[in-house]
């Protein structure tokens, strides 16, 4: 991705790496990291500068999750007025299935920010935990928004740390998050669109899933609803 699609010439804003790709019809967001700030005003400048384009990918492919207030101020910018984008239950005593009622999680529009409501396409794999677990969550629950590649990995709970007498260090989630329709979330969420990276096209240097992407939303022309149907 590094050499052969966001080259030299990308731009930077907190922690994304961005340009335009298909000259200059799709704009390409490349997020490694969760862990890595993003404010509002980076957000606001990124979009500003697809404001041209036809469609939006976000990659979070090999994303290991951190922070999940970044991935709530991203999702915000997709959304139009509030969204339900699942349940959270904690864990309440030592049996298996000892865990709190389930709490709604919400998310609202960024009022007074740059929205996107354009077609998006999420490009999702295996390594993507936590935070980018959730982020996936509440964006594939958009109309505008397809995701693509392999299933998550899942773990969106938040996480316990403590260190044992003997020095071990021990962490577990201590909560466990449900989708909108109860549907467990911590084993990851299959792809609307499942398509695996060809040998060949590796060998040539070539992303199979992210050309694949550009090609759809080229296809989509910036309507939504010439977007492949969600599963």
């Amino acid at each position: 991705i590094l050499e052969n699609y966001l080259g030299t010439d990308y731009r930077i804003a907190g922690g994304m790496r961005y340009r335009t790709l298909a000259d200059e019809q799709i704009g390409y967001i490349y997020y490694p990291s969760f862990s890595s700030g993003v404010g509002e005003t980076n957000l606001d400048y990124i979009l500003y500068q697809f404001k041209d384009c036809l469609g939006l990918i976000i990659d979070i492919r090999n994303n290991g999750g951190g922070v999940l207030t970044y991935s709530d101020r991203i999702a915000a910018r997709f959304i139009e007025g509030s969204l339900l984008t699942g349940y959270i239950q904690h864990k309440t005593g030592p049996g298996h299935d000892e865990f709190s009622e389930p709490y709604a999680l919400t998310l609202s529009a960024a009022e007074g920010h740059t929205l996107w409501y354009r077609p998006v396409i999420v490009l999702t794999n295996r390594q993507c935990y936590s935070s980018a677990n959730d982020f996936v969550q509440a964006m594939r629950l958009l109309p505008q928004v397809r995701t693509m590649g392999d299933k998550t990995g899942g773990g969106s709970g938040f996480p316990y740390n403590s260190e044992l007498p003997n020095g071990w260090l021990v962490r577990f989630s201590a909560s466990r998050t449900l989708g909108v329709d109860y549907e467990q979330l911590e084993f990851g969420i299959e792809p609307d669109i499942p398509i695996a990276m060809k040998e060949t096209d590796a060998d040539a240097g070539k992303d199979t899933i992210l050309e694949t992407a550009i090609q759809l939303l080229l296809t989509a022309q910036g309507d939504p609803a010439r977007l492949p149907a969600k599963k």
